[in-house]
């Protein structure tokens, strides 16, 4: 595996993070999403999950936990553990980063194994757990039409799939066949390992050959492979969903062939910061506030993929106005209609959230790893120096290259059932 090792005397803490990326697919997405949940309740040397949080508490406290996302086509499960630093700790004798990275070695590489398989209790606890956390999300009105908006727009692609997986496909699994899976995604996937603290590149070396178990990985280079930007000239796409929601939903999807490695990647972000990510935002001031159509609008862009999208909440017979107000603001960017207000706040909130990712560990971390999915590593200070030097025009330019493919609304069942029986 790669590792990755920041010394520093910063933080009072050993900040370490695992991160393990596959391709994003169909057949593995589930099991993928619920391999962190089993991991999480044993290992060998603490069979029992009481055990398992019993050792974090010995490390006084240690915190452990994960995350699932996906970046481009990949799948990325994220294993965090934070440890506090054995000088803030009185007559402390252990050796605290070696014991987390034992810990973290022996969760990742020695899960708690019965009769060949994971425990059977276990995978069907972690299941019903999934399945609430992806039920969860489809409760969420404003992340469910956020979900569904990228899966029309990458009908075609991993990309559409969500990183916790399918409802449908999880009653089905079995402790058996995961075990089967963790044995392929533990050999196969990509692994990057980052500790960030008071500690050097050879002590961590030496505590991973001691506690991570990857003997049956081979010696093949794996490397991440960026998504390429999928651009269409198709006509625009409109989908409507209709549910029990008392607010409609409306979000756009929009591409571009501009993404992290993108010498404009830079460029992209003032646009978007300047079009909706901000409360100085276009959509935020004329589409919430002066027009008083929605309820709260937004952009984000995803540049692994080159996507940019839109989201609003509205009552739901303003559809047309607030898609017109909202391309309205598309427009305003290709023209150039943006103040030096607007372009100087931006550059402000971009390169102060930049400075800051230097105040978290896990932040440095996630930054970088940016540049390993992408292929191409840019410094904090690069990345504020290029926006610092970004002119209107420049974002005029890129405004051009973006392309509207799909307008999404979730909008109540019954209004639009009442709404048809009125135009018959």
């Amino acid at each position: 595996m790669n590792v990755h090792v920041w010394p520093t005397d910063r933080f009072k803490t050993f900040s370490i993070s695992v991160y393990i990326g596959t391709k994003l697919d169909e057949e593995h997405v589930t099991k993928t999403a619920l391999l962190p949940f089993v991991m999480r309740r044993g290992t060998q040397s603490y069979p029992q999950t009481k055990q398992f949080r019993e050792r974090l508490d010995e490390l006084y406290g240690a915190g452990f936990g994960f995350d699932i996302y996906k970046r481009g086509d990949y799948q990325i499960v994220q294993f965090k553990m934070d440890t506090i630093h054995p000088q803030f700790v009185p007559s402390e004798q252990q050796d605290l980063l070696a014991a987390s990275i034992s810990f973290l070695g022996e969760a990742l590489t020695r899960p708690l194994i019965e009769n060949g398989s994971f425990r059977e209790s276990y995978v069907e606890a972690e299941k019903n757990t999934l399945k609430n956390r992806i039920q969860s999300m489809i409760n969420d009105k404003i992340r469910y039409a956020a979900e569904r908006c990228t899966e029309e727009l990458c009908k075609d692609e991993p990309y559409r799939l969500h990183p916790l997986g399918q409802l449908s496909q999880i009653e089905a699994l079995t402790s058996a066949e995961l075990y089967t899976y963790y044995k392929q995604w533990i050999e196969q996937s990509m692994i990057d390992i980052y500790v960030v603290g008071d500690t050097r590149l050879e002590e961590v070396t030496a505590h991973l050959e001691n506690s991570f178990d990857l003997s049956h990985r081979n010696e093949e280079v794996r490397s991440y492979l960026p998504a390429e930007p999928v651009l269409s000239n198709q006509p625009i796409r409109t989908v409507v969903d209709e549910l029990e929601v008392g607010q409609g939903k409306l979000n756009l999807g929009l591409r571009s062939a501009i993404t992290f490695a993108h010498p404009s990647y830079p460029v992209m972000l003032m646009y978007n910061g300047i079009l909706g990510a901000y409360p100085h935002s276009k959509l935020f001031v004329n589409v919430r506030e002066k027009a008083s159509l929605a309820y709260y609008a937004a952009s984000r862009y995803e540049g692994h993929k080159g996507i940019l999208t839109i989201q609003s909440g509205i009552e739901i017979d303003q559809f047309e106005k607030a898609v017109d107000i909202i391309k309205q603001q598309l427009q305003w960017m290709k023209d150039g209609d943006i103040s030096e207000l607007e372009l100087n706040q931006t550059k402000a909130m971009i390169m102060n959230q930049l400075r800051e990712l230097n105040d978290s560990s896990f932040e440095m971390m996630a930054f970088d790893f940016n540049g390993i999915l992408s292929g191409k590593h840019r410094s904090q200070e690069e990345l504020i120096g290029q926006i610092n030097r970004i002119q209107k025009t420049d974002i005029q330019q890129i405004a051009d290259q973006l392309q509207l493919e799909l307008i999404y609304f979730l909008r109540n069942r019954k209004e639009a059932a009442a709404h048809a029986s009125e135009t018959l």
